[in-house]
């Protein structure tokens, strides 16, 4: 075990020379450390809809079931419908800019609303108007639906409940916690493949049989050094999160959710590396089964995002503590499957 530990300090200890690595893990500690702050622009993006108190949108209303919409309109403190008499008025004063959007209204012969919606094209202010007008529509159509209820003769599917979460909880936990705590992962499986794609570069593995290291000895040496690289930094983002106010639940099994997934993506960057032993190779062959992995995670009951984001939280499931238990065991095996394949290879001798 001696030996191993004294190649994975080596190894923590040839990052500082990784600029590229160095730069990744600078700007994962910026944004932690910077959280609280940051969140309020990146929310702009994440959710444009929560930036718009400052903003009233003023809708061009036309078309015979103009004055159903209107109403929906008024109902809400930043919005303003301004009613025209025909589309062609209405898209003349959108030209004007005296509305935001124009909103062209015509009910069929069925009875239903087709609404026909105009946007400003290329304006710094087209993400946040699509935002509302999208809005707009869900709340016409609960509106019909009360409206037009008794004429049914089937029962739709319910419309999921409206809610008022804040959008920067909702970034915080559903984006900013999980990308935080991947981003480790995904960077210790890259330096995984190059760490071992050297050793063949510059034939040292091809020397082991003098050495008083065998290759297996390296190859956990690397493992392990790769492997707690993305749990200390996950550990660290963590407290800088609690530190700036972001309250996070169940820390101790989102970091056994973190050592797992980083066991189970150094595995698998080590057995590109071992099976390809080409450094260009084995990068694509392991990003390419990133990406199919963590498609396929989206598959999965719950994936790992939404794993990280209830425990952080603090409403876990069930199922949510099996989903850990499930990742802890599917690392296990990717590294009982490196440990073959480094025996079967011969460099385990």
């Amino acid at each position: 075990m001696g030996k191993r530990l004294t190649v994975a300090r080596r190894e923590l200890a040839s990052l500082r020379s990784e600029k590229t690595i160095v730069l990744a893990i600078l700007i994962q500690l910026f944004v932690a450390a910077f959280s609280s702050f940051l969140a309020v622009g990146l929310v702009s993006l994440y959710d444009p809809g929560s930036v718009s108190g400052e903003l009233v949108v003023e809708f061009g209303v036309s078309g015979e079931a103009g004055e159903d919409i209107v109403p929906v309109i008024e109902a809400e403190d930043g919005w303003r419908a301004v009613e025209y008499g025909s589309e062609e008025a209405a898209m003349e004063g959108f030209e004007r800019g005296e509305v935001h959007a124009v909103l062209h209204v015509e009910r069929g012969s069925d009875g239903r609303a087709e609404v026909r919606a105009v946007a400003p094209d290329g304006n710094v202010r087209t993400t946040l108007v699509v935002t509302q007008i999208r809005e707009v529509l869900d709340a016409f159509e609960r509106s019909e639906r009360q409206r037009l209820a008794d004429r049914l003769e089937r029962a739709p599917v319910p419309l999921p409940p409206e809610g008022e979460s804040s959008p920067y909880f909702g970034f915080t936990y559903t984006v900013l916690i999980p990308l935080l705590m991947f981003l480790p992962v995904f960077l210790s499986g890259s330096v995984t493949v190059d760490a071992i794609a050297e050793e063949y570069d510059r034939g040292t593995l091809e020397l082991l049989r003098v050495a008083p290291l065998t290759g297996g000895d390296i190859v956990d040496g690397k493992l392990i050094a790769m492997g707690v690289l993305a749990p200390l930094q996950a550990g660290a983002w963590l407290a800088l999160l609690s530190f700036n106010g972001t309250s996070v639940s169940n820390a101790a099994e989102i970091l056994l959710l973190v050592t797992a997934l980083s066991v189970g993506v150094v595995s698998m960057g080590a057995l590109s590396a071992l099976r390809l032993r080409d450094r260009k190779q084995a990068q694509f062959l392991f990003s390419m089964g990133i990406l199919v992995v963590v498609s396929a995670t989206y598959l999965l009951p719950e994936s790992p995002a939404n794993t990280v984001a209830k425990l952080a939280i603090g409403s876990p499931t069930a199922l949510t503590h099996a989903m850990v238990v499930a990742y802890v065991v599917v690392a296990l095996a990717g590294y009982a499957a490196v440990r073959r394949f480094v025996e079967a290879s011969g460099l385990g001798e």
